[in-house]
């Protein structure tokens, strides 16, 4: 059952990045290697979150958990696999296929992620389960679509700045998300669900621009 729980709202996510590319639909082999990537993600970021532990010892604060040792690793890493899988890859060839393969990328992460978490003889359980599948794995969702947007962005206006953006932008969405839970003070949800409806509205008009913006769509 927790394994279920845990996976259902990675599966959500996914069928709807899917069904929004309604113009020119991404190959599902191709889609399916990049949530694998997102996968392999996992062990990348554990691998350099605890070699970042052993070369530089720290004292774990809400600031640099959040803003280094989660998101600012997490992040960079999705960021170089992403760029790798698909800036050259003749399967993007619409702007709407940054945030397709950032979105599926993300879940693939957040997908282990979450069931680390649910599965976690002591922190997981079903309450667990229900508070992630309704904040943390649609945020990861979300990241995923803030970097695509930007990555798209930068392939088809030519724009380098957007291309550092798409770094930029969801590191510090994430950034400022861990930090905010991270503080465990009732005045910090308040930014916190302001974050939340900014993620939310940004990332769905992306996804309507890029579309509109699809040069298969007529």
């Amino acid at each position: 059952m927790l394994i279920q729980l845990g996976s259902a709202p990675v599966l959500a996510g996914i069928f709807y990045i899917y069904i929004r590319d309604k113009y020119e639909k991404e190959p599902k082999a191709m889609v399916a290697l990049t949530f694998l990537f997102g996968i392999y993600t996992t062990f990348i970021i554990f691998g350099v979150g605890r070699g970042m532990e052993l070369l530089f010892p720290h004292e774990e604060t809400p600031f640099y958990t959040a803003f280094f040792s989660s998101s600012g690793v997490e992040e960079l890493v999705k960021f170089i696999f992403l760029y790798i899988l698909i800036w050259k890859n003749k399967n993007f060839n619409e702007p709407l296929d940054g945030i397709v393969y950032g979105v599926f990328l993300s879940l693939g992460f957040a997908w282990i992620e979450n069931l680390i978490y649910v599965l976690h003889p002591t922190l997981g359980g079903v309450g667990t389960g229900l508070a992630r599948a309704v904040l943390s794995v649609p945020s990861h969702g979300l990241f995923g679509v803030q970097m695509g947007y930007y990555l798209g962005l930068s392939k088809f206006k030519k724009t380098k700045f957007n291309f550092v953006l798409a770094f930029i932008v969801p590191y510090l969405f994430h950034g400022f998300y861990n930090y905010f839970l991270l503080k465990e003070l009732p005045i910090f949800w308040i930014p916190f669900w302001i974050l939340q409806g900014l993620l939310w509205y940004l990332s769905l008009k992306y996804i309507k621009t890029m579309l509109n913006m699809s040069p298969f769509r007529h």
